[in-house]
């Protein structure tokens, strides 16, 4: 696996990330990492990794966008000295460009999104032993569909970034599309983007198998 024994992994992003998290820092027993795809991921290198002693800390805050990321990063990123970083953002990005189409303040242009975001990796990848960038999803088979179709060229830009930046690139949106071929789009999230445990799970095991987890340990 690529992340280091003794390694401390922030995980940073919006309401997917958040799940419910403890303020202000992320960490601790229980629920303190919340209710989503970090408290797995946690569970997961605990149990399997035991050995690694991995500390995971949980940053996300519900209904970020890559603004609000920008806005906190010296606090929530750079002075907790992180060895790895993760990072999902995006969704809302997009989503306020739907549900608030009388308030385009409130989303983030696909170009803003990217300068925004270079900026923020600019600043903390020399510092990392690693980084993973994941994609914002869409929880929706149809590409032809407004969101989706507009939440893939978000997509595309993070992958240019995991390439610019030496980061894991994790699809999560490819991740969703293999059981959504099996599933009712409902049946993971009611809304297309807040997932149940069932969708979390599928986040936290795209997440470890593109830092190469052994589920076989």
């Amino acid at each position: 696996m690529q992340i280091q024994p003794g390694s401390k992994l922030v995980m940073i992003g919006d309401s997917i990330t958040d799940a419910g998290r403890v303020r202000p820092i992320g960490e601790g027993k229980g629920e303190a990492l919340g209710k989503g795809y970090v408290s797995l991921v946690n569970a997961l290198l605990t149990t399997v990794y035991p050995d690694y002693e991995i500390r995971v800390i949980n940053m996300g805050t519900s209904g970020n966008t890559v603004r609000d990321l920008e806005n906190r990063w010296q606090t929530d990123v750079l002075d907790l000295h992180p060895d790895w970083l993760s990072v999902m953002i995006g969704i809302n990005d997009v989503w306020r460009q739907y549900d608030s189409p009388l308030r385009p303040d409130l989303g983030v242009a696909l170009d803003e999104y990217t300068a925004t975001y270079r900026r923020i990796l600019e600043v903390v990848r020399p510092s990392l032993k690693g980084l993973v960038l994941l994609t914002p999803f869409y929880i929706e088979p149809s590409t032809s569909d407004a969101m989706r179709a507009k939440m893939d060229e978000y997509g595309v830009v993070v992958q240019q970034l995991a390439s610019e930046y030496d980061a894991v690139f994790v699809d999560t949106q490819a991740a969703y599309n293999a059981v959504l071929a099996h599933m009712y789009s409902a049946a993971l999230a009611w809304d297309r983007v807040h997932p149940g445990i069932e969708g979390h799970m599928v986040l936290a095991k795209a997440f470890l198998n593109g830092v190469g987890f052994d589920w076989t340990r």
